[in-house]
């Protein structure tokens, strides 16, 4: 065994059923896998945190795999704009619960897999106690608070993980286990320290992503979690994989403990580690928010203001509210589009969901726009309260 190669995670379990051996026959002939490594798949348990974009796949997968038990965390419903990538729900699945859904498309792809829903969010209340059962976890979440959370509990119950993150037409995998028996240890926090500052990173929400994405990068979480199930291969332990699905190529970059990493003692307050909104937006937007309703009367009133719009071009092309001047935020908070602005009339920002519009109007306020607020919910706000035929995403 190499230096970076680790052990199994998993004990073999007692014997494969005739029925398990004619299901899983084509693992069974690959020398490195074999009738112990199957048995070592049926024996594990693995957690999947969220069953949408890189949980779909990822789920999916693990089931035909022949893991034995899997675990899901998701209290989210299926959407239709999750169809364009969460393949493991389908058109019939909208509006159930996406766990629940996720569980009937396991059934279909291997019935004999055991599947534990944790129908909840996942905080810091409740990680240690439903991580403890579980030999893996996987996480494929789409937030900092939530990978934060998810490597701290980890590190505390000396549990290993698979990390992927996608946006766009890029993608990242790793391993993190701060206990890892090779002595080479690693987690989340040697990696990212601290959390980027609140708005600097879009959401795929805000930013989008190929929908494909989700099963290339998903695809190699999975082969991540048999290698360490099994004990075969070299883990992505101390490595990340880069994916850019534009230009085909996939990069390598070393990780290294970082001797300033804190040690982790307890689980915190994450969404406040974080920070959804900087204290500066918060601070804008408390006493300078409007309702969809207040701004539909200012146009029933006939108000002379600006509208202004600090999503991005491909957003307001999808759909914009009549009336709407276009000013990514980028552009209000590098000072560059302030002299666009009106200083002889009240201005009103919105975004998506109300997160960039509160950046946006904290600049504008620091800048001596005294008379701007910005739209609570934003548009998405706006076209359920107020205008329904207007398309969401």
């Amino acid at each position: 065994m190499s230096d970076t190669a680790l052990p199994p995670l998993v004990e073999p379990a007692a014997e494969l059923t005739k029925e398990e051996v004619a299901r899983y026959s084509r693992h069974l002939i690959i020398p490195d896998v074999g009738v112990t490594g199957q048995k070592r798949l049926k024996n594990a348990k693995v957690l999947v945190i969220g069953a949408g974009g890189l949980g779909s796949p990822a789920l999916l997968y693990l089931a035909a795999a022949g893991v034995g038990t899997l675990g899901i965390i998701d209290f989210d419903v299926v959407d239709e704009s999750n169809l364009q990538r969460q393949v493991i729900h389908g058109q019939s699945d909208i509006g159930k619960l996406k766990a629940a859904s996720a569980q009937e498309s396991i059934a279909e792809i291997n019935p004999l897999v055991k599947v534990n829903l944790h129908v909840e969010r996942l905080e810091s209340a409740n990680a240690l106690e439903i991580f403890r059962d579980y030999d893996l976890i996987l996480d494929g979440t789409d937030n900092f608070a939530t990978r934060y959370l998810v490597n701290d509990a980890a590190v505390l119950l000396g549990k290993p993980y698979v990390w992927g993150s996608i946006f766009r037409f890029e993608g990242q995998v790793s391993v993190f286990w701060e206990d890892a028996p090779n002595g080479k240890g690693l987690n989340y926090r040697d990696l990212y320290p601290e959390p980027p500052p609140p708005g600097m990173v879009p959401s795929c929400a805000e930013g989008g992503v190929l929908g494909v994405l989700c099963a290339s990068i998903g695809s190699i979480m999975v082969t991540e979690a048999i290698k360490l199930l099994t004990g075969i291969g070299e883990p992505l332990l101390g490595r990340l994989i880069s994916y850019d699905a534009l230009e085909m190529k996939y990069r390598e970059v070393k990780i290294r403990k970082d001797p300033e990493t804190p040690k982790i003692t307890e689980l915190i307050d994450y969404e406040a580690f974080c920070g959804v909104v900087s204290d500066e937006a918060a601070q804008a937007a408390s006493g300078s928010t409007i309702t969809p309703a207040e701004l539909k009367a200012k146009f029933d009133n006939g108000d002379d203001f600006a509208l202004i719009d600090v999503r991005e071009p491909g957003e307001y092309e999808i759909v914009n509210i009549k009336g709407a001047t276009l000013i990514p935020k980028d552009r209000i908070l590098s000072g560059e589009a302030l002299a666009e602005l009106p200083q002889d009339k009240p201005i009103v920002l919105h975004c998506k969901s109300g997160a960039r519009s509160a950046e946006a109007l904290a600049a504008l306020h620091a800048a001596g726009f005294k008379d701007a607020t910005h739209l609570g919910g934003g548009i998405l706000s706006w076209a359920k309260q107020i205008d329904p035929s207007l398309p969401t995403y």
